[in-house]
Formats: C-alpha cells, sequence, structure tokens
C-alpha cells in the first residue's frame, strides 16, 4: 500500500515537470524552425522529458501508478487541444506562467502540437505493458 502511494506521489509530483519541460522544448523547436536553424535548446529539453520518463518507468518495478498518474492528466490535456481548444486555452491561461511568452497562455505550443498526447501516451502504455508483463510472468 505504502509503495503505490508513494508512486502516486510521484507520479503527481512529476506532472508539473513534463507540462513545462514539454512546452518549453516545443517552443524551442519553434524558434530553432522559425530561424531556419539548430535548437539545441529544444533537444535539450525533450530529452529532460525523455530522462523523467525514464525515471518514472523506472519507478514501475514498484508500481506503474507514477506513469499511470503522471500520463492520464497529459493525454487529457491533449484530446482538450484536440477537440475544445477554446476550452483548452481558458484551462491554460490559468496556469503560472512560467516561461510563457507574452499573450500565449502555457502549454499551448505542446498542446496543439500533439506533444502532450505524445508523451501522455506514452507513460500509461509503458505502465499497462509493464503491468501485463508482471502477471504474465508472476502467473
Amino acid at each position: 500500500m505504502g509503495r503505490h502511494l508513494a508512486a502516486a506521489a510521484a507520479g503527481l509530483l512529476a506532472l508539473p515537470a513534463f507540462y513545462y519541460l514539454t512546452e518549453a522544448g516545443a517552443r524551442a523547436l519553434r524558434a530553432g524552425y522559425t530561424g531556419f536553424g539548430p535548437s539545441p535548446a529544444g533537444f535539450g529539453y525533450l530529452s529532460a522529458v525523455a530522462a523523467l520518463a525514464g525515471l518514472l518507468t523506472g519507478w514501475q518495478r514498484l508500481s506503474p501508478l507514477a506513469a499511470i498518474i503522471c500520463g492520464l492528466p497529459l493525454v487529457a490535456l491533449g484530446a482538450l487541444f484536440a477537440t475544445r481548444l477554446d476550452l483548452a486555452l481558458l484551462v491554460a491561461a490559468g496556469l503560472p506562467r512560467w516561461g510563457a511568452l507574452p499573450g500565449e497562455p502555457p502549454g499551448t505550443l505542446a498542446g496543439v502540437t500533439g506533444l502532450y498526447t505524445v508523451v501522455g501516451a506514452l507513460l500509461v502504455t509503458s505502465a499497462l505493458l509493464r503491468a501485463r508483463e508482471r502477471s504474465i510472468l508472476a502467473g
């Protein structure tokens, strides 16, 4: 019970980091794309997202809840951006503006491009596959 609670807490604590690092990576990639140049900052931010995903995946040896609790809100946010952009922008406007561009709510670029959906779906899928592998091996 305690390990599941710790995993759930780790997933919740990782959620803001995933949210803001993914958005920072998307903005850096956009800057590189519009400037017709490389984007080492985008690579760095998205590498940090991958490293954080690796940590949550490693945590799954104890409990898959960390990745599921972190991934499901990202998938839901990505779905909101894909289906109801006006509502998604309203939600994003209420979030802290760490690093957001003026006039652009935080999370907008990563939400519109589908990065939140991809990152969240990978986290949830990895957790569900790990849980299935454990049940096959255990039984």
